[in-house]
């Protein structure tokens, strides 16, 4: 049975068509990182260099008053979701600080799945992330990219991003959501919704085939 994202945030096999058509992925979700993941621009708010506590694990700048690098509170456990469901995970940005939003992502700690096993240890964000397109450009450079990469076909993708002129990526194919306050769990519900509203072909032609694997 192929295993699919239910809405709790648990991983489920696929038991009814009905199921499927309400909690089919999918293939690539990509995200914007300023004001999208964590709640500043990394090229203007954060000072070099970055430190990560040794008892804490918590990452801060080198301000006076450091500011703490981190995700907002839903995050983490969208990506343990994400990853959990075999969904291909990006970075698209177009910060001027590349070098500092990938350390950032390499220092910031995301704590294991809630119900997780205890002796789970907290792993680098970085390596949630299958695709990194972080340098100064268009979104529309970074998924034409994206799409070079995997072989994904744009309808395939959902964007969240916090700024409206980055919609310019459904010229493509690609469903996006706009994120306003960050990303949460009613933002991410939102988009997921969003893109399977858009195609629902695909969705029941999956599931048809599904199904068929099953007789």
């Amino acid at each position: 049975m192929q295993k699919t994202l239910s809405l709790s945030g648990g991983i489920q096999d696929r038991p009814s068509t009905v199921t499927n058509m309400s909690t089919r992925l999918p293939k690539l979700v990509a995200f914007d990182l300023d004001y999208t993941l964590w709640d500043f621009w990394i090229d203007t708010h954060v000072h070099p260099p970055l430190r990560r506590h040794h008892v804490t694990g918590k990452v801060t700048d080198s301000q006076r008053n450091p500011k703490a690098i981190d995700f907002y509170r839903d995050v983490p456990q969208i990506m343990h979701r994400l990853q959990a469901a075999g969904v291909t995970i990006a970075a698209c940005s177009r910060t001027d600080a590349p070098s500092l939003a990938r350390e950032a992502l390499d220092l910031i700690l995301i704590p294991p799945r809630t119900g997780s096993d205890s002796s789970a240890k907290p792993v680098p964000a970085i390596k949630f992330f299958d695709q990194l397109e972080i340098y100064p450009s268009s979104k529309i450079r970074h998924f034409k990219k994206l799409h070079e990469k995997t072989g994904i076909p744009y309808d395939e993708m959902l964007f969240f991003d916090d700024e409206w002129r980055n919609q310019e990526v459904e010229e493509l194919g690609v469903t996006f959501t706009l994120v306003p306050n960050g990303l949460n769990d009613r933002i991410l519900e939102k988009g997921l919704e969003e893109w399977r509203d858009r195609h629902p072909v695909q969705i029941i032609e999956d599931v048809v085939g599904a199904d068929s694997t099953l007789i």
